[in-house]
């Protein structure tokens, strides 16, 4: 049993709120990610815009976990949330060391994150947004 736990691996997905976002802090948290993430067997999707950073990172326990703690005191963004903490046998984004993404035409407007759709998100909702997401990639693709 405890083999079958150490072999899956870590998904985490938060939501925050950016602090300055513009295209130079988008283009380092992306650089520093795919390079660290690369690093240490991490991958995941980064959703964002203006008003809102969501993101889904999987990987090994002990590193998601230590990323996390890192991410969480960065000051890029403020009020960072986490919405899933779980365990998976296969990655959603085997190939992406950090995929950005601008949000999708499906997803919420700003008016409805300023009213709180964040919020009301369940953690279930949050892990069907980024399964969706995934599966509009073509990941097979070099």
């Amino acid at each position: 049993m405890t083999n079958r736990i150490h072999s899956l691996i870590k998904q985490v997905i938060y939501v925050s709120k950016p602090v300055g976002f513009d295209d130079k802090i988008l283009k380092s948290i992306l650089t520093q990610s795919q390079i660290n993430n690369k690093k240490n067997e991490i991958t995941g999707a980064l959703i964002c815009r203006s008003d809102l950073y969501l993101q889904y990172l999987e990987g090994p326990a002990y590193k998601i976990d230590f990323i996390y703690s890192k991410i969480k005191l960065d000051n890029r963004h403020t009020d960072v949330t986490l919405l899933e903490d779980g365990r998976s046998k296969r990655r959603l984004f085997s190939n992406w060391a950090m995929r950005d993404d601008p949000f999708k035409d499906w997803m919420w407007t700003k008016q409805e994150v300023a009213d709180g759709a964040i919020n009301r998100l369940s953690k279930g909702d949050a892990m069907k947004i980024f399964v969706q997401h995934s599966r509009e990639v073509d990941q097979f693709l070099s």
